[in-house]
């Protein structure tokens, strides 16, 4: 019986879609109260978001030039693999599905079901509200990449409605004025770097999840073009929403009144609309939670479908269905998972692990380009895109990775011992499939 093959039915607007909605979540209505906690003027809050997009650009253009040169099935994980060595992959997926990946999605639900909650009235609890969402989610990725991709871009477009009219009713509404001075609330100060450096935290986390739609390369028309370009814009695109979001933040609230809320976009929409627009806005919130899970659900399973498919995991997880040409095994398996980590309470502490392996692999993603130019693996010549600014640019990327790890692990040592425990664990189990389970040849069919 021949083998399935993945279908290819992505194009660059499905690209852009993705990225987007990769990174686009909850996290832009509630993180700039957080940025304005440490950085107090309007000048180093948007400084420190654009400076945030230029380091998500300038990952996206790095991930770009991965996706031409290695245009295959598993995105991240392939690089590692192809870069580095087998073990490398394999720890990125180990620590993906038990934690990073599965664990971010627990979380995002959770969040959704609270908001879902306050708009119907619904009296579930949060737990089974998510658990609803996600196996809901899981199933229409199980009918097709098409069907996925649809329902991505939908949610996409709606949260970015949600932003879009909140900036312009602020705009156009809102009143108040934006006052540009002073530009430091300080002397230039090593006091001064180390507020920048934990903005930058937050807003890292913010920008995050681009990254995820080199999972569906494989099932894109042309993944060398359409990836690439799906990186740049879909980058581009955030980075114009989150500068338009702070702006309209800073002139409603001022820096103060940014930093002394925790809900920044609900009290923008209640000095304009009322609690019309703090309810309206909660939808937003939902939608946003909604399309984040939606684009997880829709890119991750490609990472274990690889992992299987190179003998590095089990062999159901590495088919492919005959009909949608999608790895159902690995949606399913992701989704319980998901589902599982819900209801064990303990999603926000193993969220917390894995800051600092989550960073180490970005950091060894970027660094793997180095080595895939310096071996010529891969593909080269005409339709290779370039990374801007290379070797410069890219080693500055993962300094800059380097730079959260380490600030990360000196300000929360015992999670960050949890999170590289969790990793350290994936060697054994990288023995043993790949004494036990490996097929012959070991490669991705």
């Amino acid at each position: 019986m021949a083998e399935v093959r993945p279908k290819r039915a992505l194009g660059v607007f499905d690209a852009t879609m993705i990225v987007m909605g990769g990174i686009v979540g909850s996290g832009i209505f509630i993180n700039p109260y957080v940025v304005a906690l440490h950085v107090h003027t309007p000048v180093l809050i948007l400084g420190a978001w654009l400076l945030g997009g230029a380091l998500a650009m300038m990952g996206a253009f790095i991930w770009a030039e991965l996706a031409t040169r290695l245009p295959g099935f598993g995105g991240q994980y392939m690089y590692l693999r192809e870069a580095y060595h087998p073990l490398v992959a394999f720890l990125y997926g180990w620590v993906f599905l038990l934690v990073t990946q599965t664990g971010g999605m627990a979380a995002v639900a959770i969040t959704f079901a609270r908001y879902f909650r306050e708009i119907s009235g619904l009296q579930l609890n949060d737990g089974a509200i998510a658990a609803i969402a996600l196996l809901g989610l899981t199933a229409i990725n199980c009918l097709g990449v098409r069907a996925g991709s649809n329902a991505q871009t939908v949610l996409m477009l709606l949260r970015a409605g949600a932003i879009a009219a909140m900036v312009l009713l602020g705009l156009f509404l809102g009143g108040g004025q934006l006052h540009w001075s002073p530009i430091l609330d300080r002397p230039l100060s090593s006091g001064l770097i180390a507020s920048i450096g934990a903005a930058m935290v937050p807003i890292a986390f913010a920008y995050g999840g681009w990254q995820t739609a080199s999972f569906v390369s494989g099932e894109m028309r042309n993944p060398g073009r359409d990836l690439s370009r799906g990186l740049v814009l879909g980058v581009s695109g955030v980075v114009l929403l989150y500068l338009a979001v702070n702006f309209v933040c800073l002139r409603m609230l001022g820096a103060d009144g940014l930093a002394a809320t925790k809900t920044p976009a609900t009290a923008v929409m209640r000095a304009i609309l009322g609690d019309r627009g703090a309810w309206w806005i909660a939808i937003g919130i939902a939608i946003s939670t909604l399309g984040f899970l939606s684009q997880g659900i829709l890119t991750a399973p490609r990472v274990y479908y690889t992992m299987a498919r190179d003998g590095l995991f089990f062999e159901s997880v590495g088919r492919l269905a005959p009909k949608s040409g999608v790895p159902v095994v690995a949606i399913i398996l992701q989704g319980v998972m998901a589902t599982l980590i819900v209801f064990s309470g303990r999603y926000e502490q193993i969220l917390n692990y894995v800051v600092s392996v989550d960073f180490i692999s970005f950091g060894l993603t970027a660094a793997a380009l180095f080595v895939v130019r310096a071996r010529r693996r891969g593909l080269t010549g005409e339709g290779v895109f370039h990374t801007p600014g290379h070797p410069w640019s890219t080693a500055l990327f993962v300094l800059a990775c380097a730079g959260i790890v380490t600030g990360t692990v000196s300000s929360s040592p015992e999670n960050s011992l949890a999170g590289l425990t969790i990793l350290a664990a994936g060697i054994p189990v990288y023995f043993y499939w790949g004494r036990w389970k490996r097929r012959p040849g070991g490669k991705e069919a």
